[in-house]
């Protein structure tokens, strides 16, 4: 489909800002290939013995929905199991190469959110509360006892960030990989004023109607403050191609924004490093993978080691 220029950059560009897609963002980096199909599951995910090898994507029951689930890598005693969580607007298939190559030294687990890929769709409304939810049981049954480390990307990453400070006896490490800032719609109300025209406006306003609730996963998003989750490994990883600057008379304090909200995420843990994907723009783990398989791969061993 042709589209004028500058419609699609503004569209490309509201979906990176927030970690959110919106109507026709189909100009996102190409997608992996689908994890194996649902039904080719080797072994299911067994919470009740943590040694147990799982391979495979299946549907899980968590309060009452189904929840597409891939599991790939051989658990071992004492190591974490990673828990990867796409971005807004993205399923699970978006990360799957991400998840071949972690599965080589670890287990790893991926999950479509309510509204996103093959679960179901959301009876309403989300909190944070409601997808932290389903992230609880997800986590019961493809990780049972095992140390668990969080990989997630923008929403994914912000879903993360919200939910470790109040679950530190199952998240032991985090990644966060571009993750939308905890205060992103103050950011982009200040950064874009409501007497903005044109690509600024369309970013303004379809980025905070998602924010309130209006996209398939109907998760409304509130900004808050970043809670602590103790002194667990974390490693905050943020694009530094600097395509927000695109937006007319706006880009560059967008660009600050963004970058102040990486650090912001400093404050989870008194364990926490700060890096930068130096030629990555918004989606860090399929422009420069090894950034990102690197930097879960050291969380994963910190929870190990720390298990020992």
């Amino acid at each position: 489909m042709t589209r004028n220029g500058k419609v699609s950059a503004a569209i490309g560009l509201c979906c990176a800002v927030l970690g959110v897609v919106l109507t026709g963002c189909d100009e996102a980096p190409e997608e992996s290939p689908q994890p194996p199909a649902s039904g080719s599951t080797t072994a299911a995910a067994n919470p009740a013995n943590d040694n147990s090898s799982f391979a495979g994507t299946k549907k899980i029951q968590v309060n009452g929905k189904s929840v597409n689930v891939s599991c790939s890598g051989s658990r071992t005693e004492g190591k974490p199991v990673v828990i990867l969580l796409h971005g807004g607007g993205d399923a699970l298939d978006k990360m799957a190469d991400l998840q071949k190559t972690l599965s080589e030294k670890d287990a790893v687990c991926s999950y479509d959110r309510l509204g996103a890929g093959a679960s179901d769709q959301p009876d309403g409304p989300q909190s944070f509360e409601d997808t932290g939810k389903v992230l609880t049981g997800v986590i019961d049954q493809v990780a049972g006892n095992a140390p668990v480390v969080l990989a997630g990307h923008s929403l994914g990453g912000l879903i993360a960030g919200r939910y470790a400070p109040e679950h530190q006896d199952k998240v032991k490490g985090l990644v966060l990989m571009d993750a939308t800032s905890p205060t992103q719609s103050a950011d982009l109300k200040k950064d874009v004023p409501e007497s903005a025209t044109g690509m600024a406006a369309e970013l303004r306003d379809q980025t905070l109607a998602v924010f309130r609730g209006d996209s398939p996963e109907k998760l409304v998003t509130p900004d808050g403050p970043v809670g602590s989750a103790g002194n667990i490994p974390v490693e905050v990883i943020q694009h530094g191609k600097q395509y927000l600057a695109a937006v007319p008379d706006y880009g560059p304090a967008l660009e600050q924004s963004w970058a102040e909200g990486q650090r912001k995420w400093l404050a989870l843990s008194s364990h926490s490093t700060l890096s930068t994907a130096t030629n990555s723009e918004h989606y860090i783990y399929l422009e420069q993978p090894d950034i990102a398989v690197q930097a879960i791969e050291r969380v994963a061993l910190q929870v190990a080691d720390a298990n020992k």
